[in-house]
């Protein structure tokens, strides 16, 4: 074993005139996270539990998209999704459509440790939330006034946003709207591109066990309803005993390429190394599609791969490599 790694992401695909003050910020969230990652591990809690931690701390911070700060649907309420898994067994739970629970990967582990079931949404994981005693607050609490300022140029342009962390000053500067360079085709639909700022986190302990979650509220003017790839595991997540992935970018891509499982199968089938693995599936499985990944394996490594202009990304490893970044 090659010792424990870590890896998080803040979302593939980023805005060309993103202000360097909210770079910065980006970076130092990224590097708070890592932090909060690397303490636990020295600790040796197990990889589930770290993950966990980390999407946790992602999911209350407002400046990604997932839990407080999470994209608006075309109701302008939140519909927020998750996934996490457990390597060592494949055990799993996901969650979608909640709109009170604070801390959805929380519950996607309840899902996993305290249900028959795999996968819960809507009603249904509502429901299971106050039964389980999770903390749960009013939908207004997600909702910021900058989801809201992005979900009104969203109507305006009569476009899904893929994400909308755009500056309230200097909007005319921004990467908003239907221009010929921004547009990108979902299911042959042409929506609006800026950042896809799904959260997630892979771990490996120092046991080799593997885990990934990941967590986000979806696309900007969504329909009611829709799920992505975040809380589908195999598509958005998947850990199993050779790896941990967790991605992000156009959900309806990564769902067709299966594009996390693909990950895993490509190391067992074809014998790949996790980077050779990695970027065969970006390369090969998201035919026209735009997403990144991040990964890491029982023996210690950490990869990741976009083929966006750029994706938050931080990593660090037991033998003192750390790395945060957000272009090429």
């Amino acid at each position: 074993m090659g010792g424990w790694a870590i890896a998080v992401h803040g979302g593939a695909g980023v805005d060309p005139n993103l202000p360097q003050e909210r770079q910065e910020e980006a970076k130092k969230l990224l590097a708070r996270c890592l932090d909060l990652g690397i303490s636990a591990l020295r600790s040796n809690l197990p990889a589930i539990d770290v993950v966990e931690l980390v999407v946790r701390e992602l999911e209350t911070d407002p400046l990604f998209n997932s839990g407080r700060g999470s994209a608006l649907t075309e109701k302008g309420t939140v519909e927020m999704e998750a996934s996490i898994m457990d390597g060592p067994k494949r055990r799993c739970g996901a969650v979608s459509g909640l709109t009170t629970v604070k801390n959805p990967i929380s519950l996607a582990r309840l899902v996993m440790e305290k249900s028959p079931h795999s996968y819960l949404a809507f009603s249904g994981a509502e429901e299971f939330a106050r039964q389980q005693g999770v903390e749960t607050v009013d939908n207004g609490y997600f909702i910021t006034g900058e989801n809201l300022g992005m979900l009104k140029l969203a109507k305006e342009a009569n476009s899904i946003l893929f994400d909308y962390r755009i500056p309230a000053v200097g909007l005319e500067s921004c990467s908003v709207g239907p221009s010929d360079d921004n547009l990108l085709a979902m299911n042959g639909l042409p929506i609006s591109l800026y950042a896809p700022e799904t959260v997630g986190c892979v771990v490996v302990d120092s046991q080799g066990r593997c885990a990934a979650a990941t967590s986000t509220g979806g696309l900007m003017n969504k329909m009611t309803g829709r799920i992505g790839d975040s809380p589908l595991i195999g598509a958005g997540t998947y850990a199993c005993d050779l790896c941990g992935v967790s991605c992000t970018g156009e959900g309806e891509a990564i769902i067709r390429g299966t594009l996390a499982r693909d990950v895993a199968a490509v190391m067992e089938y074809k014998g790949l190394s996790l980077q050779e693995a990695v970027d065969f599936v970006v390369n090969e499985r998201l035919d026209e599609g735009r997403a990144g990944l991040i990964a890491v394996s029982r023996n210690g490594e950490v990869a990741c791969r976009f083929n966006t202009n750029a994706m938050f990304r931080g990593f660090a490893t037991e033998d003192g490599f750390t790395e945060v970044g957000i272009w090429d």
